[in-house]
């Protein structure tokens, strides 16, 4: 009886190797699909542009201006989250998505990144209310926009 069980494992053995190197040299492409970030789905129909807060080590930062064409999704914070909690304000080109909060951070017109939420007028800067994300300390988070009803502003 041992003898036809080793013949049938010299039979697979070859094909199941192939199948292992397959899997090894498929596994690097694979991880990159589970990286951790905190990503900005778009699911309108609309240009969205999207802005985040976060405390730092520096203290509490606002980035943006991130452009997410429609039906598509991007990283703005590339990385394991180090934080627990995160801020977004997003708004379409079409001013009929609005996703806001009511916690301030200073932003800009153009592509910024700001260190501190105070003085934002005296420092040059707008004020606007962001939404408050609790990740849980998770690795990576994932943020979806949607349509709003007809003639409503999203504020999830």
């Amino acid at each position: 009886m041992l003898p036809r069980t080793l013949a049938r494992w010299r039979r697979f053995r070859a094909p199941l190797a192939l199948a292992c190197l397959g899997f090894l040299a498929l596994a690097p492409f694979t991880a990159g699909s589970a990286r951790a970030d905190f990503r900005v789905c778009n699911g309108t129909q609309s240009l969205v542009g999207v802005a985040v807060g976060y405390r730092a080590e520096g203290g509490w930062t606002a980035e943006g201006w991130w452009q997410i064409p429609a039906t598509t999704c991007k990283s703005v914070i590339e990385g394991p989250l180090a934080s627990r909690y995160y801020y977004l304000y997003a708004e379409d080109q079409d001013g009929r998505g609005l996703w806001a909060g009511n916690v301030n951070f200073c932003v800009a017109d153009k592509e910024f990144k700001i260190v501190d939420v105070k003085d934002c007028f005296a420092r040059g800067f707008q004020k606007l209310g962001f939404r408050e994300y609790d990740t849980g300390e998770q690795g990576s988070w994932m943020v979806q926009l949607t349509e709003a009803p007809r003639g409503e502003a999203t504020n999830p």
